[in-house]
């Protein structure tokens, strides 16, 4: 019943609340066992998956709306979060889908609704701890979870595209930014951090050169100890230095 007047407010008080035909689309990254996966929603009352979005308070800011949202959906704050893109094709929302989405219970909208309008989008990716995350639904979704960038189920409108356009920009940001610290745990090994770039870039990469490389950013400390109960030697587990690691983020690195 709450989950429902939530809804019940969204259809018929949004049009007062929110910013007209303006949206946001985030892309939640998060790594795990040597997979880069994606948050998704499954939307109610519709077979496509979605990324987890939402609308802009008439007096808010929109990367204040884009962190709670993610909160919202992840229970985390702090989390690394950038613009990446506006998606502004006129023929990127679905009427049709809208009505069906939007219709639900006592509820019915027809194409004149706010929520039947054309709404561009402004696309935000956000890093997290994939082991810090809880997904959480709400009353326009069934369910929130986890699915490896490999196997991405059929996504409603433009999705598709707007999950593409966040990873070229994530690939396209190692050239010049750390991406780690917010997709690793705290500790890990060479191999591991290794894996995580080559999942991002979809190529492998040269074991010697990606640590030299990696090392010649001063953004790691090496631990005195070592990952145990692994088939070959023990390699040492690392940490990123957290104040150099910023400055690398304001500063940029040498291209990768």
């Amino acid at each position: 019943m709450k989950d429902y007047e939530k809804f019940k407010q969204l259809v018929l008080q949004g049009a007062t609340l929110y910013m007209p035909q303006l949206s946001l689309d985030c892309v939640i990254f998060g790594f795990h066992e040597g997979q880069l996966k994606v948050l998704l929603l499954k939307m109610r009352n519709l077979q496509e998956w979605a990324l987890p979005g939402g609308f802009i308070y008439r007096q808010e800011a929109l990367e204040v709306a884009a962190s709670r949202i993610l909160k919202e959906r992840t229970g985390l704050d702090n989390i690394f979060l950038q613009q990446f893109h506006i998606f502004s094709d006129p023929t990127r929302s679905d009427t049709s889908k809208a009505i069906h989405h939007f219709s639900f219970a006592d509820l019915s909208i027809d194409s004149s609704h706010w929520l039947a309008q054309r709404f561009i989008s402004v696309g935000f990716y956000a890093l997290v701890d994939f082991t810090r995350v809880t997904p959480q639904a709400d009353e326009l979704t069934d369910t929130c979870q986890w699915y490896d960038l490999e196997n991405i189920p059929p996504l409603m409108m433009d999705h598709r595209h707007i999950l593409d356009k966040a990873l070229e920009t994530l690939r396209i940001q190692l050239n010049y930014q750390p991406i780690g610290m917010s997709l690793m745990p705290e500790q890990f090994t060479m191999p591991e951090l290794q894996k995580l770039y080559e999942t991002i870039l979809g190529v492998t990469l040269d074991r010697r050169n990606f640590q030299r490389k990696i090392l010649g950013y001063h953004i790691l400390k090496r631990r005195e100890v070592r990952r145990t109960g692994v088939a070959h030697k023990s390699p040492y587990l690392y940490s990123f230095d957290e104040k150099q690691y910023q400055q690398a983020l304001q500063d940029g690195l040498h291209k990768w």
